[in-house]
């Protein structure tokens, strides 16, 4: 999150640039822009804007827009202020709405708005993917775009002339020369424009239709959130900060490295910035977590988890310098909480859709995690500065523990996660 975002208290998505939502205030009416994923703008002539809630808001943009009544839970308005002035109002998908109803929906303007907004976190890298996911999800950019997969020059060209349009830019560039050559000697084959145009032409037209650029894309929207729900952090609202760089060289110089941190309904994600790859990734029943204000000390979110030691149980903190640490933690409770409440009102839900719409793709109960070896989703812990600890009475040592007692009290409930304890060895050694 850059800046200031916010829905009623919870935080916004992404980075977004900086724009004002309010275009020119009168004594009685005001011109609201109301920015959609797409970057489409919604214009909203208000009167008395000071007196709106945002209920009246969002039920203008609906109006506007014409959405259905599940439009209501799907989407939120978002303030985006990257610096702390003049705030852009967006109309984007709601954190706290579960991605099993998103599997739900038929109307095919709510779908594309979800879609864009997907669409819109992959190409700028807020989502990492693993470069055979850029490219599947890419082909169905394809697909809505430019239409059914046609063999032949012009739909390679076409492609080639809008590849940012359909893969992240990382995958995009085409370097030349002695660097370039030594960056692609362990790329795999069929990276960026080869894979994207093997993958296009396996995307598959629906039973009966839906095979021309005018008619309903709702099978291909579909298909994309499909996809992006296997990402752990899709639906997730995005927060900045800093952790601790591990130590390094004779001197031991560490340092800081910008994080983003991803929370949503599933658990909590630590993102390096600038390498697009996950270094943490937790559910909720894997960690206890607590923040610190800055009245006490610099602003930090804690989060505390299972850690392994040279093969002994340890516990282990990871320290997230943030400003907006409050809020994360405020979230991560509000979810957790959210999650129990859901699963003792609606054990179970059915999935509806047409079955051209999901029968290519495993449930959300039953679809697998993205596992390879070396994905960009899997943790890097070795790239974390974390502390490993273990409680003795009053005093908390650094040391190689066998596990003992947690640091935090906020976490799940006893019996609902994984997060265990156990008892520290008679000696210790002091780390």
């Amino acid at each position: 999150m850059d800046g200031t975002e916010g829905n009623a208290g919870q935080p916004g998505p992404a980075e977004r640039s900086h724009r004002s939502s309010v275009s020119s205030v009168g004594a009685r009416a005001a011109d609201v822009l109301v920015y959609l994923a797409d970057d489409t703008v919604v214009p909203l002539a208000v009167e008395n804007l000071p007196s709106l809630n945002a209920h009246e808001l969002h039920r203008a943009v609906r109006e506007v827009l014409q959405l259905p009544d599940i439009a209501l839970d799907v989407f939120a308005l978002w303030l985006v202020s990257p610096l702390l002035d003049e705030p852009s109002l967006q109309f984007r998908r709601n954190v706290f709405f579960p991605k099993r109803r998103e599997l739900q929906i038929h109307d095919e303007e709510v779908l594309r708005l979800l879609y864009e907004e997907a669409k819109g976190n992959v190409l700028a890298a807020r989502y990492p993917c693993d470069v055979e996911d850029c490219e599947a999800l890419g082909a169905l950019v394809c697909r809505v775009q430019l239409g059914p997969y046609q063999p032949g020059q012009p739909t390679a060209c076409a492609v080639r002339e809008k590849l940012d349009s359909f893969l992240p830019a990382h995958l995009c560039k085409r370097g030349h020369g002695l660097f370039a050559a030594l960056r692609g000697r362990g790329a795999k084959a069929g990276l960026g424009e080869q894979g994207l145009l093997n993958a296009y032409c396996k995307v598959k037209e629906a039973a009966g239709g839906d095979s021309g650029r005018g008619t309903s894309l709702s099978t291909h929207y579909r298909a994309y959130l499909l996809k992006s729900h296997e990402l752990p952090f899709y639906g997730c609202a995005f927060f900045h900060g800093e952790v601790d760089k591990p130590a390094q060289g004779f001197l031991h110089r560490g340092g800081r490295k910008p994080v983003v941190v991803a929370i949503s309904l599933e658990g909590v994600h630590v993102i390096d910035s600038r390498e697009k790859h996950v270094l943490l990734g937790l559910r909720f029943q894997e960690l206890s977590w607590d923040h610190t204000s800055p009245e006490e000390e610099e602003s930090v979110l804690w989060l505390e988890f299972d850690g392994d030691n040279e093969g002994t149980p340890v516990n282990r903190l990871l320290k997230i310098y943030s400003k907006q640490a409050e809020l994360m933690s405020g979230l991560i409770e509000y979810c957790i909480e959210l999650n129990q409440t859901s699963e003792l009102a609606a054990p179970q839900e059915t999935v509806s859709g047409p079955p051209s719409a999901a029968s290519s793709l495993p449930s959300s109960a039953q679809r697998p995690q993205l596992q390879r070896q070396g994905s960009v989703v899997c943790s890097r812990l070795q790239h974390l500065s974390t502390i490993d600890y273990v409680e003795e009475g009053q005093q908390i040592k650094r040391v190689k523990p066998k596990r003992t007692t947690s640091f935090f009290s906020r976490q799940l409930s006893v019996g609902q996660g994984s997060y265990t304890v156990v008892q520290p060895a008679d000696s210790l050694e002091q780390g």
